[in-house]
């Protein structure tokens, strides 16, 4: 059993560490294999959790997240059959994984997408999906900010 709180995401690999990164980059095709790479860094989602009840909806692949509350800031375990949409999931992760339900409703993920200049380069599906992975996260988020 993996420790959900052990992610690097959101403590040692943030938004500003993955801009950073991907400003070394001249071609999206490094940028890809970057954020691939990122994916490979994920924790792994136990494989009990890979069902109907974490299985994200509105996604191209298949997406399992699952969350946990600890001293007050949200944890995501998170997965995919896709090396690319794993790296996607990284990204958000980047932004949401181990902080308070309100620092997830009040980062402005749109900009930072923006900032990455990545919807253009996912095609209509992924983009969508990504969409679906960042209103689920948000949802978690309000639900306990409630």
């Amino acid at each position: 059993m993996t420790d959900i709180t052990a992610s690097p995401f959101g403590t040692e690999i943030t938004p500003e560490e993955i801009l950073d990164t991907l400003g070394f980059f001249d071609d999206w095709e490094e940028r890809y294999k970057y954020i691939i790479d990122l994916g490979k860094q994920l924790p792994s989602i136990d494989d009990s959790k890979k069902t109907e009840a974490f299985l994200l909806r509105g996604c191209q692949s298949q997406v399992w997240i699952d969350s946990a509350l600890s001293d007050g800031k949200l944890f995501f375990e998170v997965d995919s059959d896709a090396h690319i949409v794993r790296g996607l999931l990284a990204v958000v992760l980047s932004a949401y994984n181990n902080k308070t339900p309100t620092e997830i409703l009040e980062f402005d993920i749109d900009a930072f997408f923006t900032e990455v200049d990545l919807i253009k380069h996912l095609s209509a599906t992924r983009g969508n999906g990504l969409t679906a992975m960042v209103k689920k996260i948000q949802n978690t988020a309000a639900a306990l900010n409630a």
